[in-house]
């Protein structure tokens, strides 16, 4: 049956609260190599752009690039193979859905709508945890931080994954909880529906977004009314 209209989700702290997990797990790593450690509500801030970035964000306070300031390229890639293979084996330990996700997902498939996640999260680490967690099911497509050559926030990524779901652009809108989200969404002309208190630093009035809510429950009056 033809899917009515098309919803794309961020993961991290999106759908799931992630971050006492990656918090653990960041931690792992920082204390191997001799880093300073996080607390949860730190990691809420360097979440978003993959593993590199956040280790990279949590050592230097700065963006992504700032990472390259570990000379030996080797260590770079151990600390972040280090990271994904300790958070790969605790991925839900702590971690649960935020408020209404499960109903707010069931709702969406009985009304037809096509949903995917995006999320630069690695591909892998995406689809495991929402197999644990236990939503795996209603997703049609799953884009990860290395699923396509780009990720959040080229709009691409977003864009392909529509494609993909043979959706229409005018008929999407992306759930999120960042301005990597957000800004990806407006590159590519879809409305978001915004979270508070999302893994970013910056403040929800300096983010760009068309709804904003507090968690899932009530959402479908939202969403119904672009249907």
């Amino acid at each position: 049956m033809k899917q009515v209209y098309t919803i794309l989700f961020d993961l991290d702290g999106t759908l799931v609260d992630t971050a006492p997990d990656l918090m653990r797990a960041h931690n792992h790593v920082m204390n191997k190599f001799g880093y300073p450690t996080k607390s949860t509500k730190e990691i809420r801030n360097l979440v978003g752009q993959g593993a590199g970035a956040m280790l990279g964000r949590s050592i230097w306070g700065q963006a992504k690039k700032e990472f390259g300031k570990v000379q030996d390229e080797k260590i770079k890639k151990e600390m972040v193979k280090e990271f994904v293979d300790y958070y790969g084996n605790n991925i839900v330990n702590e971690s649960k859905l935020i408020d209404g996700v499960k109903d707010f997902l069931i709702w969406s498939k009985e009304n037809k709508i096509s949903m995917g996640v995006c999320t630069n999260k690695q591909e892998h680490l995406a689809i495991d945890l929402l197999k644990k967690i236990g939503i795996y099911e209603f997703f049609e497509y799953v884009a990860g931080h290395n699923t396509f050559d780009y990720c959040k926030p080229d709009p691409r990524h977003l864009t392909s994954v529509v494609e993909i779901l043979d959706g229409d652009l005018k008929k999407t809108l992306m759930i999120g909880d960042s301005e990597t989200d957000a800004n990806a969404a407006k590159e590519a002309g879809i409305p978001v529906i915004l979270l508070e208190d999302g893994y970013t630093e910056k403040n929800t009035t300096e983010i760009y977004h068309n709804h904003l809510i507090k968690d899932f429950i009530g959402v479908e009056k939202i969403v119904a009314k672009y249907l």
